[in-house]
């Protein structure tokens, strides 16, 4: 199977297909610790990571940011005193998509 984590994201634009439920399923064991989440009608990928006290939780949102700037996908991000949550989602087609999937398990990498 292709490991999500070494792959990049593609443009993605209005009326693009959401990743099926097959297509979760089948990649799911790569990022086992990310819940998907509906909120407002728009499924999205989410975890919170734990961490020691703040200046670590800040560094990693700053590792998570800089790899959004890289591949141009960009989630939503809380910061608070020892621990993040990181959301991922596609804003243009309202839902879940490959590249979300992808950045899900490049997140993860950071920690390795």
């Amino acid at each position: 199977m292709e490991r999500l984590s070494e792959q990049t994201c593609e443009i993605c634009r209005v009326g693009a297909p959401l990743a099926t439920a097959e297509e979760i399923a089948g990649f799911r064991s790569q990022i086992p610790d990310w819940q998907i989440l509906t909120i407002d009608g728009v499924q999205r990928l989410s975890r919170t990571y734990r961490f020691r006290n703040f200046a670590e939780a800040l560094e990693f949102t700053n590792r998570v940011g800089a790899l959004a700037e890289t591949e141009g996908h960009h989630p939503a991000i809380v910061t608070a005193w020892g621990e993040v949550t990181v959301q991922w989602w596609t804003h243009k087609i309202k839902g879940l998509h490959r590249n979300d999937l992808i950045m899900a398990a490049k997140t993860d990498a950071l920690l390795e």
